[in-house]
């Protein structure tokens, strides 16, 4: 249930329905507006009788919620979720974000060089993995703590924000430690531990659509993290297990207006592991542009015939500026 407060309701007025919403075992959540200030009711085994709180001081309504993903939901917030990065980068709300780098990073010279060339394209965010979790225990693993310490000095030397994935609690702590945004992967979307960990983080976290999870339990994922607190979320469509060996995975993108309808928290797409493909990458990433995606996750690398991870749909430097050109085009004035 959603409680919607009177925008002149007094501190002591909302803390009155808290309390009693404390009061009956349940959880309080206060979600502020930019027209209204409403309290989630969360927790609650079952239905919540609106006639407890419509005659308190301050309420104007109380809304019962269908969705079980109830911080997830539009219902519960209609605005939409905006992301700021402390480097002033916006996420969600009519901000487009390009996120761009290598799968991996190898070494400083590597991640420096690609850095710098995503970012003279129009990239806002640097990525880069640190902690690699492979299919085969025998591919590379990623140079984990160093390879932290190598995004972090080039945020402070390039200027770029950097998002990285953390795939378990002592990877999580680490990444929390040097990241501006901790991603948690499509193997991970429904290791629910994790998401808990990630929703007691208080920087923002990227997750990605899991290879076989449905819309529902993408959303389901994404409340773990927002019933631990952390409402700075971006969900990430990355492709769903599919047919044939022309891609990868298929890129669902009926799922991103999908999405935008359901839930307020921004979305943005990963063509490069939905291809696999060099080839499928930029007609991927337009797609997903125009059908409303808030941002784009995209491998870049500057030798990707020696990339140490996913070298195969990892775009030359030329082909990200042109692929950004293209990008520039479908969403104009609509960056930072």
């Amino acid at each position: 249930m959603l409680i919607v407060m009177d925008k002149t309701a007094s501190e002591a007025e909302i803390a009155a329905v808290v309390a009693k919403i404390e009061a009956l075992g349940y959880t309080a959540q206060t979600i502020p507006g930019g027209e209204r200030m409403a309290i989630g009711i969360l927790r609650n085994p079952g239905p919540v009788d609106p006639a407890l709180f419509i005659d308190l001081p301050g309420v104007i309504e109380a809304i019962p919620v269908s969705r079980s993903y109830k911080l997830v939901s539009r219902e519960m917030k209609r605005e939409n979720s905006i992301i700021v990065l402390p480097q002033g980068v916006k996420i969600g709300g009519g901000h487009f974000v390009v996120m761009a780098g290598p799968c991996a990073v190898e070494s400083e010279l590597q991640a420096f060089t690609i850095a710098r060339a995503v970012k003279a394209a129009g990239a806002q965010v640097f990525r880069g993995g640190a902690f690699k979790p492979r299919t085969s225990p025998y591919s590379y693993q990623g140079l984990e703590e160093e390879g932290l310490k190598i995004l972090a000095r080039v945020r402070d030397e390039i200027g770029l924000p950097v998002i990285t994935e953390a795939i378990d609690h002592y990877s999580l702590d680490l990444v929390e430690q040097y990241a501006d945004i901790i991603q948690i992967g499509a193997r991970n979307m429904q290791n629910f531990s994790l998401l808990r960990r990630a929703g007691q983080a208080r920087k923002p976290v990227l997750l990605k659509r899991g290879m076989s999870a449905t819309l529902d339990e993408f959303f389901m994922a994404a409340e773990y993290i927002l019933a631990e607190g952390n409402t700075q979320v971006i969900l990430c469509e990355r492709g769903i297990r599919g047919i044939g060996a022309h891609a990868r995975n298929t890129l669902d993108l009926a799922a991103i207006p999908y999405v935008k309808k359901e839930s307020h928290l921004p979305i943005i797409a990963d063509p490069s592991h939905a291809a696999g493909r060099r080839l499928l990458v930029p007609p991927l990433a337009r797609g997903a542009v125009a059908v409303g995606a808030d941002g784009l996750i995209i491998e870049v690398h500057h030798d990707p015939t020696h990339a140490l991870s996913d070298g195969p749909q990892s775009l030359y430097p030329e082909q990200f500026a042109a692929l950004m050109r293209d990008i520039q085009t479908l969403r104009p004035g609509q960056w930072l």
